[in-house]
């Protein structure tokens, strides 16, 4: 029988997801293109325990990744911790079978989806059930009864969306309250230093809701961690040569790399990495419940989980403002 592992505790390093009683790491651990995708079952697990030992609390996976390899690797790491100690996140709307019902967010493929997500993490419950992105096709009344399904029948305690705007997020919040539905109290948007969309619209709607932001990208695809220079050769195995450089192209600029290149500046400066300058940027916003990590090696985990302890001073943010 394995003994079940402990967290590290400080009680500096929780936040309340938006406007509910859960409490969740600002830094999160995701699975993403990583966690039964690029990385093995073995370091998945190792990884999974380690965050977990470092005090993260979040584990944000969803069916797609990895075509359900991210849950399989989090469920299996699960057996050796204590579930309560655990907040579970995953996603539905992706294409997970053939045919007409095999993605988006009708009834019958949300609650399907939920019972094969269960399966794959072995677990009775998910903990945070999101919606991965707006289906245009379906009318969010519909989507958001199946939410409340899932929640009376307690496969999942909380809901929460991915890649909506404001507007989106606002109506399915304005009739999960009319209808009495579990309403959203997390949103996860892109969110970094090269890409600000977020505090436009989405945030002060996020604000005046009480949902909290998971944010995903926190590093621009490893753009902000100053691996990349403009007129040299990309690292060899970095995610630009492997499946994530197709999401990449956007920050893979002169332009961008020109501001990594001025941010990692005053990094150096204040004796942390651009990783840990650019976590801790995204960190100060009351609008962020928790930014979201990948990792694919242990130090390089435990260096980024090192950022939830940087203060930022307002001279350090306005230094960092001046580089964009």
């Amino acid at each position: 029988m394995v003994s079940k592992r402990e967290p590290e505790h400080h009680e500096m390093n929780y936040r309340h997801l938006g406007a509910s009683g859960l409490r969740v790491s600002k830094l999160s651990l995701g699975g993403w293109l990583t966690l039964g995708g690029t990385v093995d079952e073995s370091l998945s697990i190792r990884l999974i325990h380690r965050a977990f030992e470092r005090g993260v609390n979040l584990f944000d996976m969803a069916d797609v990744y990895s075509a359900g390899q991210s849950e399989i690797m989090l469920g299996r790491a699960a057996r050796d911790l204590p579930r309560e100690q655990m907040v579970v996140a995953t996603k539905v709307f992706g294409r997970m079978h053939p045919g007409p019902m095999g993605a988006g967010l009708s009834k019958k493929h949300i609650i399907e989806a939920c019972e094969a997500s269960l399966r794959r993490l072995e677990m009775d419950y998910i903990d945070l059930y999101q919606f991965h992105a707006y289906d245009h096709e379906t009318p969010i009344e519909e989507s958001l009864e199946a939410l409340d399904i899932l929640v009376r029948q307690g496969k999942a305690l909380y809901a929460g969306c991915s890649n909506f705007n404001a507007d989106q997020l606002t109506d399915a919040i304005t009739k999960s309250r009319a209808n009495s539905w579990p309403r959203f109290i997390s949103s996860q948007p892109c969110y970094n230093l090269l890409e600000r969309d977020a505090e436009d619209q989405l945030f002060p709607a996020c604000a005046k809701n009480g949902v909290g932001n998971i944010v995903y990208s926190p590093l621009a695809h490893g753009v902000l961690t100053g691996k990349y220079e403009a007129g040299k050769p990309h690292p060899a195995g970095s995610r630009s040569e492997t499946n994530g450089g197709k999401f990449m192209s956007r920050y893979l600029t002169d332009d961008n790399l020109a501001r990594a290149a001025r941010l990692k500046v005053v990094a150096e400066d204040l004796g942390i990495s651009l990783s840990q300058l650019s976590l801790a940027w995204i960190l100060r916003r009351q609008e962020v419940s928790s930014a979201i990590i990948g990792a694919t090696a242990i130090k390089q985990l435990d260096h980024n989980l090192d950022a939830g302890e940087v203060q930022l001073s307002p001279e350090d943010i306005e230094r960092i403002t001046g580089c964009l």
